[in-house]
Protein backbone atom coordinates (compact mmCIF):
# COMPACT_ATOMS: atom_id res chain seq x y z
CA UNK A 1 0.00 0.00 0.00
CA UNK A 2 2.77 2.45 1.00
CA UNK A 3 4.71 1.47 -2.10
CA UNK A 4 1.75 2.41 -4.31
CA UNK A 5 1.40 5.76 -2.55
CA UNK A 6 5.13 6.39 -2.86
CA UNK A 7 5.00 5.61 -6.58
CA UNK A 8 2.07 7.99 -7.15
CA UNK A 9 3.84 10.77 -5.23
CA UNK A 10 7.02 10.35 -7.25
CA UNK A 11 5.06 10.18 -10.49
CA UNK A 12 2.88 13.25 -10.08
CA UNK A 13 4.48 15.40 -7.36
CA UNK A 14 8.23 15.13 -8.03
CA UNK A 15 8.20 18.42 -9.94
CA UNK A 16 8.80 21.63 -7.93
CA UNK A 17 6.22 23.61 -9.93
CA UNK A 18 3.55 20.98 -9.30
CA UNK A 19 4.19 21.01 -5.55
CA UNK A 20 4.16 24.84 -5.36
CA UNK A 21 0.97 25.03 -7.41
CA UNK A 22 -0.73 22.41 -5.24
CA UNK A 23 0.25 24.27 -2.07
CA UNK A 24 -1.07 27.53 -3.55
CA UNK A 25 -4.39 25.90 -4.39
CA UNK A 26 -4.73 24.43 -0.89
CA UNK A 27 -3.82 27.77 0.72
CA UNK A 28 -6.33 29.62 -1.49
CA UNK A 29 -9.12 27.18 -0.64
CA UNK A 30 -8.36 27.47 3.08
CA UNK A 31 -8.38 31.28 2.92
CA UNK A 32 -11.72 31.28 1.10
CA UNK A 33 -13.20 28.72 3.47
CA UNK A 34 -12.19 30.47 6.70
CA UNK A 35 -12.00 34.15 5.71
CA UNK A 36 -14.11 34.32 2.56
CA UNK A 37 -16.79 36.45 4.23
CA UNK A 38 -14.27 38.94 5.56
CA UNK A 39 -12.45 39.18 2.24
CA UNK A 40 -15.66 39.46 0.19
CA UNK A 41 -15.14 43.18 -0.65
CA UNK A 42 -11.63 42.41 -1.90
CA UNK A 43 -12.83 39.47 -3.99
CA UNK A 44 -15.63 41.57 -5.53
CA UNK A 45 -13.14 44.33 -6.31
CA UNK A 46 -10.79 41.83 -7.99
CA UNK A 47 -13.61 40.58 -10.23
CA UNK A 48 -14.72 44.10 -11.20
CA UNK A 49 -11.13 45.23 -11.78
CA UNK A 50 -10.57 42.19 -13.99
CA UNK A 51 -13.70 43.16 -15.91
CA UNK A 52 -12.63 46.81 -16.30
CA UNK A 53 -9.04 45.99 -17.23
CA UNK A 54 -10.13 45.17 -20.79
CA UNK A 55 -11.47 48.72 -21.21
CA UNK A 56 -8.20 50.14 -19.86
CA UNK A 57 -6.23 48.06 -22.37
CA UNK A 58 -8.42 49.26 -25.23
CA UNK A 59 -7.90 52.90 -24.31
CA UNK A 60 -4.16 52.32 -24.09
CA UNK A 61 -4.22 50.86 -27.60
CA UNK A 62 -5.70 54.21 -28.68
CA UNK A 63 -2.42 55.82 -27.50
CA UNK A 64 -3.76 57.04 -24.18
CA UNK A 65 -1.41 56.78 -21.22
CA UNK A 66 -1.92 54.24 -18.46
CA UNK A 67 -3.06 56.68 -15.77
CA UNK A 68 -5.48 58.63 -18.03
CA UNK A 69 -6.99 55.33 -19.18
CA UNK A 70 -7.41 54.17 -15.58
CA UNK A 71 -9.03 57.45 -14.52
CA UNK A 72 -11.45 57.48 -17.48
CA UNK A 73 -12.55 53.87 -16.93
CA UNK A 74 -12.74 54.18 -13.15
CA UNK A 75 -14.82 57.36 -13.08
CA UNK A 76 -17.06 56.09 -15.89
CA UNK A 77 -17.69 52.99 -13.79
CA UNK A 78 -18.50 55.12 -10.72
CA UNK A 79 -20.84 57.31 -12.77
CA UNK A 80 -22.72 54.31 -14.18
CA UNK A 81 -23.08 52.78 -10.71
CA UNK A 82 -24.27 56.09 -9.24
CA UNK A 83 -26.88 56.53 -11.99
CA UNK A 84 -28.16 52.99 -11.48
CA UNK A 85 -28.33 53.39 -7.68
CA UNK A 86 -29.93 56.82 -7.89
CA UNK A 87 -32.49 56.03 -10.60
CA UNK A 88 -33.24 52.32 -10.68
CA UNK A 89 -32.82 51.24 -7.06
CA UNK A 90 -35.62 53.48 -5.68
CA UNK A 91 -38.00 52.28 -8.43
CA UNK A 92 -37.14 48.63 -7.83
CA UNK A 93 -37.43 49.09 -4.06
CA UNK A 94 -40.90 50.61 -4.34
CA UNK A 95 -42.03 47.79 -6.61
CA UNK A 96 -40.58 45.18 -4.25
CA UNK A 97 -42.45 46.71 -1.30
CA UNK A 98 -45.65 46.83 -3.34
CA UNK A 99 -45.21 43.22 -4.44
CA UNK A 100 -44.73 42.15 -0.83
CA UNK A 101 -47.88 44.01 0.20
CA UNK A 102 -49.83 42.45 -2.67
CA UNK A 103 -48.51 38.92 -2.08
CA UNK A 104 -51.33 37.71 0.25
CA UNK A 105 -53.98 39.10 -2.12
CA UNK A 106 -52.11 37.60 -5.07
CA UNK A 107 -52.19 34.13 -3.56
CA UNK A 108 -55.88 34.56 -2.78
CA UNK A 109 -56.71 35.58 -6.36
CA UNK A 110 -54.70 32.70 -7.82
CA UNK A 111 -56.35 30.26 -5.45
CA UNK A 112 -59.81 31.51 -6.44
CA UNK A 113 -58.93 31.24 -10.13
CA UNK A 114 -57.71 27.69 -9.65
CA UNK A 115 -60.88 26.84 -7.73
CA UNK A 116 -63.10 28.33 -10.48
CA UNK A 117 -61.21 26.37 -13.12
CA UNK A 118 -61.65 23.17 -11.12
CA UNK A 119 -65.38 23.79 -10.68
CA UNK A 120 -65.83 24.12 -14.44
CA UNK A 121 -63.57 21.19 -15.28
CA UNK A 122 -64.25 18.71 -12.51
CA UNK A 123 -63.70 15.81 -14.90
CA UNK A 124 -60.08 16.96 -15.49
CA UNK A 125 -58.98 17.98 -11.99
CA UNK A 126 -59.86 16.19 -8.76
CA UNK A 127 -60.98 18.13 -5.71
CA UNK A 128 -58.17 16.58 -3.67
CA UNK A 129 -55.58 18.09 -6.02
CA UNK A 130 -57.28 21.49 -5.81
CA UNK A 131 -57.32 21.34 -2.01
CA UNK A 132 -53.62 20.50 -2.00
CA UNK A 133 -52.82 23.43 -4.31
CA UNK A 134 -54.90 25.92 -2.31
CA UNK A 135 -53.39 24.75 0.97
CA UNK A 136 -49.91 25.09 -0.50
CA UNK A 137 -50.68 28.63 -1.65
CA UNK A 138 -51.99 29.55 1.80
CA UNK A 139 -48.89 28.10 3.45
CA UNK A 140 -46.61 29.93 1.03
CA UNK A 141 -48.36 33.20 1.82
CA UNK A 142 -47.80 32.64 5.55
CA UNK A 143 -44.17 31.60 5.05
CA UNK A 144 -43.54 34.66 2.88
CA UNK A 145 -44.75 37.00 5.60
CA UNK A 146 -42.61 35.29 8.25
CA UNK A 147 -39.55 35.36 5.99
CA UNK A 148 -40.01 39.06 5.21
CA UNK A 149 -40.27 39.85 8.93
CA UNK A 150 -37.11 37.91 9.77
CA UNK A 151 -35.28 39.40 6.76
CA UNK A 152 -36.17 42.96 7.72
CA UNK A 153 -34.94 42.40 11.29
CA UNK A 154 -31.73 40.65 10.25
CA UNK A 155 -30.87 43.24 7.59
CA UNK A 156 -30.61 46.15 10.05
CA UNK A 157 -27.01 45.42 11.19
CA UNK A 158 -25.93 44.86 7.58
CA UNK A 159 -26.36 48.56 6.78
CA UNK A 160 -22.89 49.17 8.20
CA UNK A 161 -21.40 46.51 5.94
CA UNK A 162 -23.06 48.18 2.93
CA UNK A 163 -21.19 51.39 3.77
CA UNK A 164 -17.94 49.41 3.95
CA UNK A 165 -18.60 47.90 0.53
CA UNK A 166 -19.44 51.29 -1.00
CA UNK A 167 -16.20 52.82 0.25
CA UNK A 168 -13.76 49.92 0.15
CA UNK A 169 -14.62 48.23 -3.16
CA UNK A 170 -14.06 51.33 -5.36
CA UNK A 171 -10.75 52.08 -3.62
CA UNK A 172 -9.47 48.55 -4.16
CA UNK A 173 -10.62 48.61 -7.80
CA UNK A 174 -8.72 51.84 -8.43
CA UNK A 175 -5.45 50.59 -6.96
CA UNK A 176 -5.75 47.23 -8.74
CA UNK A 177 -6.18 49.02 -12.08
CA UNK A 178 -3.45 51.57 -11.35
CA UNK A 179 -0.77 49.20 -10.00
CA UNK A 180 -1.66 45.96 -11.76
CA UNK A 181 1.81 45.40 -13.25
CA UNK A 182 3.54 46.03 -9.90
CA UNK A 183 1.18 43.68 -8.06
CA UNK A 184 1.63 40.91 -10.62
CA UNK A 185 5.40 41.33 -10.63
CA UNK A 186 5.50 41.06 -6.85
CA UNK A 187 3.28 37.96 -6.75
CA UNK A 188 5.13 36.15 -9.54
CA UNK A 189 8.47 36.84 -7.84
CA UNK A 190 7.49 34.24 -5.22
CA UNK A 191 6.86 31.55 -7.84
CA UNK A 192 9.45 29.17 -9.33
CA UNK A 193 11.34 30.48 -12.34
CA UNK A 194 10.32 27.44 -14.37
CA UNK A 195 6.52 27.54 -14.37
CA UNK A 196 5.37 26.26 -17.73
CA UNK A 197 2.29 24.57 -16.28
CA UNK A 198 1.21 27.71 -14.42
CA UNK A 199 1.69 29.82 -17.56
CA UNK A 200 -0.46 27.41 -19.58
CA UNK A 201 -3.21 27.49 -16.95
CA UNK A 202 -3.03 31.28 -16.65
CA UNK A 203 -3.10 31.72 -20.42
CA UNK A 204 -6.16 29.48 -20.85
CA UNK A 205 -7.98 30.95 -17.86
CA UNK A 206 -7.27 34.60 -18.70
CA UNK A 207 -8.93 34.48 -22.11
CA UNK A 208 -11.86 32.28 -21.16
CA UNK A 209 -12.75 33.95 -17.85
CA UNK A 210 -12.38 37.47 -19.27
CA UNK A 211 -14.72 36.61 -22.14
CA UNK A 212 -17.10 34.80 -19.79
CA UNK A 213 -17.42 37.61 -17.23
CA UNK A 214 -17.79 40.34 -19.86
CA UNK A 215 -20.19 38.19 -21.83
CA UNK A 216 -22.31 37.55 -18.73
CA UNK A 217 -22.61 41.25 -17.99
CA UNK A 218 -23.58 41.95 -21.62
CA UNK A 219 -26.12 39.10 -21.57
CA UNK A 220 -27.55 40.29 -18.26
CA UNK A 221 -27.97 43.83 -19.60
CA UNK A 222 -29.49 42.80 -22.95
CA UNK A 223 -31.88 40.22 -21.47
CA UNK A 224 -32.97 42.61 -18.72
CA UNK A 225 -33.64 45.51 -21.11
CA UNK A 226 -35.47 43.38 -23.70
CA UNK A 227 -37.58 41.71 -21.01
CA UNK A 228 -38.43 45.10 -19.53
CA UNK A 229 -39.57 46.39 -22.94
CA UNK A 230 -41.75 43.28 -23.41
CA UNK A 231 -43.33 43.65 -19.98
CA UNK A 232 -43.83 47.38 -20.56
CA UNK A 233 -45.61 46.75 -23.86
CA UNK A 234 -48.07 44.39 -22.17
CA UNK A 235 -48.45 46.65 -19.13
CA UNK A 236 -47.35 43.96 -16.70
CA UNK A 237 -47.13 45.05 -13.06
CA UNK A 238 -43.72 45.22 -11.36
CA UNK A 239 -42.07 45.35 -14.80
CA UNK A 240 -38.78 46.84 -13.54
CA UNK A 241 -38.46 44.38 -10.65
CA UNK A 242 -39.26 41.33 -12.77
CA UNK A 243 -36.94 42.48 -15.57
CA UNK A 244 -34.13 42.87 -13.03
CA UNK A 245 -34.76 39.34 -11.73
CA UNK A 246 -34.76 37.96 -15.28
CA UNK A 247 -31.51 39.77 -16.03
CA UNK A 248 -29.86 38.47 -12.86
CA UNK A 249 -31.12 34.95 -13.56
CA UNK A 250 -28.62 34.54 -16.42
CA UNK A 251 -25.85 34.43 -13.81
CA UNK A 252 -27.10 30.96 -12.81
CA UNK A 253 -27.06 28.72 -15.91
CA UNK A 254 -30.24 26.73 -16.59
CA UNK A 255 -31.47 26.86 -12.97
CA UNK A 256 -31.86 30.65 -12.90
CA UNK A 257 -34.12 30.78 -15.95
CA UNK A 258 -36.37 28.07 -14.53
CA UNK A 259 -36.58 29.72 -11.10
CA UNK A 260 -37.39 33.24 -12.33
CA UNK A 261 -40.16 31.93 -14.59
CA UNK A 262 -42.29 31.18 -11.51
CA UNK A 263 -42.74 34.81 -10.29
CA UNK A 264 -43.25 36.03 -13.87
CA UNK A 265 -46.05 33.52 -14.46
CA UNK A 266 -47.61 34.15 -11.04
CA UNK A 267 -47.70 37.93 -11.50
CA UNK A 268 -49.09 37.59 -15.03
CA UNK A 269 -51.77 35.17 -13.82
CA UNK A 270 -52.61 37.44 -10.88
CA UNK A 271 -53.02 40.42 -13.22
CA UNK A 272 -54.78 38.80 -16.20
CA UNK A 273 -56.23 35.58 -14.84
CA UNK A 274 -57.29 33.25 -17.66
CA UNK A 275 -57.59 36.06 -20.24
CA UNK A 276 -55.70 35.92 -23.50
CA UNK A 277 -53.21 38.58 -22.29
CA UNK A 278 -51.82 36.03 -19.83
CA UNK A 279 -50.95 33.69 -22.70
CA UNK A 280 -49.41 36.54 -24.71
CA UNK A 281 -47.15 37.61 -21.85
CA UNK A 282 -45.99 34.07 -21.12
CA UNK A 283 -45.34 33.31 -24.80
CA UNK A 284 -43.43 36.59 -25.27
CA UNK A 285 -41.34 35.85 -22.17
CA UNK A 286 -40.56 32.32 -23.38
CA UNK A 287 -39.54 33.74 -26.78
CA UNK A 288 -37.06 36.06 -25.04
CA UNK A 289 -35.66 33.11 -23.10
CA UNK A 290 -35.40 31.05 -26.29
CA UNK A 291 -33.60 33.83 -28.15
CA UNK A 292 -31.24 34.23 -25.23
CA UNK A 293 -30.36 30.55 -25.11
CA UNK A 294 -30.19 29.90 -28.86
CA UNK A 295 -28.94 33.20 -30.32
CA UNK A 296 -27.36 35.51 -27.73
CA UNK A 297 -25.48 32.90 -25.68
CA UNK A 298 -23.81 31.24 -28.73
CA UNK A 299 -22.76 34.68 -30.02
CA UNK A 300 -21.24 35.74 -26.69
CA UNK A 301 -19.79 32.47 -25.44
CA UNK A 302 -18.92 30.44 -28.53
CA UNK A 303 -15.22 30.71 -27.65
CA UNK A 304 -15.43 31.59 -23.98
CA UNK A 305 -16.62 28.37 -22.34
CA UNK A 306 -15.97 24.95 -23.79
CA UNK A 307 -17.79 22.87 -21.20
CA UNK A 308 -20.47 20.23 -21.51
CA UNK A 309 -23.90 21.31 -20.13
CA UNK A 310 -23.79 18.42 -17.64
CA UNK A 311 -20.43 19.67 -16.33
CA UNK A 312 -21.92 23.15 -15.90
CA UNK A 313 -24.92 21.84 -13.93
CA UNK A 314 -22.66 19.73 -11.69
CA UNK A 315 -20.38 22.75 -11.13
CA UNK A 316 -23.35 24.97 -10.19
CA UNK A 317 -24.66 22.42 -7.69
CA UNK A 318 -21.24 21.58 -6.24
CA UNK A 319 -19.74 25.06 -5.84
CA UNK A 320 -23.12 26.55 -4.94
CA UNK A 321 -23.44 24.02 -2.13
CA UNK A 322 -19.99 25.00 -0.82
CA UNK A 323 -19.99 28.80 -1.21
CA UNK A 324 -23.64 29.74 -1.74
CA UNK A 325 -24.36 32.60 -4.14
CA UNK A 326 -20.72 33.30 -4.94
CA UNK A 327 -20.15 29.62 -5.63
CA UNK A 328 -23.01 29.73 -8.13
CA UNK A 329 -21.71 32.96 -9.69
CA UNK A 330 -18.19 31.56 -10.13
CA UNK A 331 -19.28 27.98 -10.92
CA UNK A 332 -18.35 28.13 -14.61
CA UNK A 333 -14.99 29.93 -14.08
CA UNK A 334 -14.13 27.39 -11.37
CA UNK A 335 -15.12 24.51 -13.63
CA UNK A 336 -12.99 26.07 -16.37
CA UNK A 337 -10.10 26.27 -13.89
CA UNK A 338 -10.45 22.57 -13.07
CA UNK A 339 -10.46 21.75 -16.79
CA UNK A 340 -7.40 23.96 -17.40
CA UNK A 341 -5.51 22.26 -14.54
CA UNK A 342 -6.32 18.80 -15.92
CA UNK A 343 -5.18 19.83 -19.40
CA UNK A 344 -1.97 21.49 -18.18
CA UNK A 345 -0.99 18.94 -15.51
CA UNK A 346 2.34 17.43 -16.62
CA UNK A 347 2.26 13.80 -17.69
CA UNK A 348 4.81 11.20 -16.73
CA UNK A 349 6.70 11.74 -20.00
CA UNK A 350 6.92 15.50 -19.36
CA UNK A 351 8.14 14.99 -15.80
CA UNK A 352 10.89 12.61 -16.85
CA UNK A 353 12.02 14.61 -19.89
Amino acid sequence: MFKIVDTLIKRYFSNEEVVVFLLLMIATLCVLAFWGGILAPILIAIVLAFLLQGLVDRLQRLRLGHLPSVFIVFFSFLTACSVFIGVMVPIIWRQAVRLVQDAPRMFTVIRNEVQQFADGHSELVSQAAIDEITNSLANESTNLGQWLLSFSLSSIPSLFSVVIYVVLVPLVIFFLLKDQSKILSYLTSWLPKERKMMRNIAHEMNGQIANYIRGKFIEMFVVGVVTYVVFLVFGLKYAELLALLVGLSVLIPYIGAAAVTIPVVLVAFYQYGTQSEFIYVVVAYLIVQALDGNVLVPLLFSEAVNLHPLAIIVAVLFFGGIWGFWGIFFAIPLATLVKAIINAWPSQEQLTS
